[in-house]
């Protein structure tokens, strides 16, 4: 931590500094993967130096900030971080977004934990911003073409094909064979209710 501090102190007229302090802060908050002062210490130094952005640019300061954010129940704080940084591990972000939800809802439940559909809920009602997400969100949703073959052959063949069968329209429509085992399995489901 002296030594990080020490040169920062020495490049703080530096636009941006060297390589090496961002290096030696992102080992740092790796160091400190739990919340302690000493971690509080160095994200406090890191907010309010002018070089803010440039750090932000390395995903463990970016994870070591929210982590102190969301421990001082610094929600909106924590959540605006994630919209303005930098850092390129947008699959990492995206979770991050979502476990900044996640412990806003145990808390507001007096929860330690959610169950899986109380966190798709969550996901649901608190999709990332377009800055996290530039593509947008991943539609789970098969294409119209997909969905169109799958029922005709349920509809014309069999609703419970066997693994040849699934193994062909994978190969098929470019799906793996469990996407269309789970398929004909929710199909089957969804016509008994």
């Amino acid at each position: 931590m002296k030594r990080f501090m020490a040169m920062l102190n020495r490049h703080k007229t530096k636009d941006p500094p060297p390589g090496q302090v961002l290096e030696l802060a992102g080992q740092l908050c790796q160091h400190f993967q739990s919340p302690s002062s000493a971690l509080e210490k160095l994200v406090s130094v890191i907010m309010t130096c002018k070089h803010t952005t440039y750090f932000l640019t390395n995903i463990h300061v970016v994870r070591a900030c929210v982590l102190v954010h969301v421990q001082k129940g610094e929600y909106e704080a924590a959540r605006r971080l994630l919209e303005c940084c930098q850092a390129e591990e947008k699959e990492e972000l995206v979770q991050l977004w979502y476990e900044i939800h996640y412990q806003q809802v145990m808390e507001k439940q007096h929860t330690d934990s959610l169950t899986p559909l109380q966190k798709f809920r969550c996901r649901k009602r608190n999709p990332p911003p377009v800055s996290l997400c530039p593509e947008g969100l991943k539609n789970r949703n098969y294409p119209d073409k997909v969905r169109q073959e799958l029922h005709r052959f349920a509809a014309e063949v069999t609703t419970n094909p066997n693994k040849e069968q699934r193994e062909e329209l994978a190969q098929d429509m470019n799906l793996q064979p469990t996407q269309v085992y789970n398929w004909f399995a929710n199909y089957r489901r969804r016509q008994k209710s």
